[in-house]
């Protein structure tokens, strides 16, 4: 009989201990308890419900889809012109042309019959102002500029999600041997990364396009090879975060028990310590995103970038360093491309920073 009672004190013991535990589980936000039937989120949602939060990541998010859609969905819908097509309705004009002997040919008493005629033709519509033709006008080529804006948008985009790829995977890679290895290859790797960070990059990318140019590389390959050239000067940031991190990771208990099941190093560089610190990488190529579409259209407004007829944001700021009145007079044709700009470079760095605080396992809004 004792012993049954002493099991009945237990059991009771047991579900007021369980009941005590559901009602001190909190949420996320730590405001009120949870029904003890509601599942706890995973991390994964705890992160989007952070970051959809935030006003400023959704108006970024917001941001650059519009831009994604505008420059790669618009010209499926607004395809009167192409991209270096130029408007050749212009102004019609009339040539008086007129024929006659040469001076030394004339004989003094003889008459001489002189010929005159008309030749009409269409110049080139160029710095049209915005219409039913063209929305936004046309530029000192006479090209459609709204055309012009959503294969620029296109060009400058991939360029930079290029760049940023190409520079994060050369970080990742460095930053990720330092970090394991340490001792002289640390020493190595850390050094040249001194070296390419005390590099001037502008002038650098002055001196390479300029080589470039004079080569005569092809337009359309041109500002591949010097996006592709500037992330190799680019990387030792990304570099220097990943040896950081994994520098405190390796001490950890999960990696001393990946070294005793005898895993390779690429596997536990890969595998264990860079999903680690992925978090911190994403957040750093979101904020890169901005940083090269900058590059890019710096490069294309000193005439090292993009090539004409082609185009680029940058390109079509450009023009305006050829004559001062288009920048006077003609705000259609380098305001939009400018906008653009802007809005990209903001749309990254909202994301950017919302990523960083849903990340940031500190935050509890």
């Amino acid at each position: 009989m004792q012993e049954e009672e002493n099991k009945i004190k237990e059991f009771e013991e047991t579900e007021a201990v369980k009941e005590t535990v559901e009602s001190a589980v909190v949420d996320t936000d730590g405001e009120k308890p949870l029904d003890k039937n509601l599942k706890l989120m995973s991390p994964t949602r705890m992160v989007i419900r952070r970051f959809f939060r935030s006003k400023l990541s959704i108006v970024g998010l917001v941001m650059l889809i519009s831009l994604i859609v505008f420059c790669w969905l618009g010209p499926v819908v607004y395809n009167r012109w192409s991209e270096t097509e130029t408007d050749s309705n212009g102004v019609l004009k009339y040539t008086w042309y007129t024929v006659s002997p040469d001076e030394g040919d004339i004989d003094e008493g003889e008459f001489y019959q002189f010929y005159q005629y008309i030749v009409t033709r269409k110049d080139v519509d160029t710095l049209a102002a915005p219409s039913a033709d063209h929305l936004l006008g046309t530029d000192d080529k006479g090209m459609d500029i709204f055309t012009r804006l959503m294969y620029g948008g296109r060009l400058s985009l991939t360029i930079s999600f290029l760049a940023v790829f190409l520079t994060s995977a050369f970080g990742i890679v460095m930053g990720g041997i330092a970090g394991y290895y340490g001792g002289i290859v640390d020493n190595i790797i850390m050094r040249l990364c001194d070296v390419l960070m005390c590099l001037p990059t502008l002038p650098l990318m002055l001196i390479i396009g300029t080589v470039l140019d004079s080569n005569g590389v092809d337009s359309k390959y041109y500002i591949y090879l010097l996006m592709g050239l500037l992330s190799l000067f680019s990387w030792p940031g990304m570099a220097r975060l990943v040896r950081g991190q994994i520098l405190f990771l390796r001490e950890q208990e999960y990696m001393v028990a990946a070294e005793a099941m005898g895993y390779s190093t690429v596997r536990k560089i890969f595998k264990h310590l860079i999903p680690n610190i992925l978090p911190q990488i994403l957040v750093s190529m979101t904020l890169s995103l901005g940083s090269m579409i900058l590059y890019e259209s710096t490069l294309s407004y000193l005439n090292l970038g993009v090539k004409i007829p082609l185009a680029s944001w940058g390109t079509m700021v450009e023009v305006i360093s050829h004559d001062v009145n288009i920048l006077k007079y003609n705000f259609n044709v380098w305001g939009p491309p400018g906008f653009c700009i802007i809005i990209a470079v903001l749309g990254f760095n909202f994301i950017g920073d919302g990523l960083r605080d849903a990340l940031d396992p500190k935050q509890r809004r």
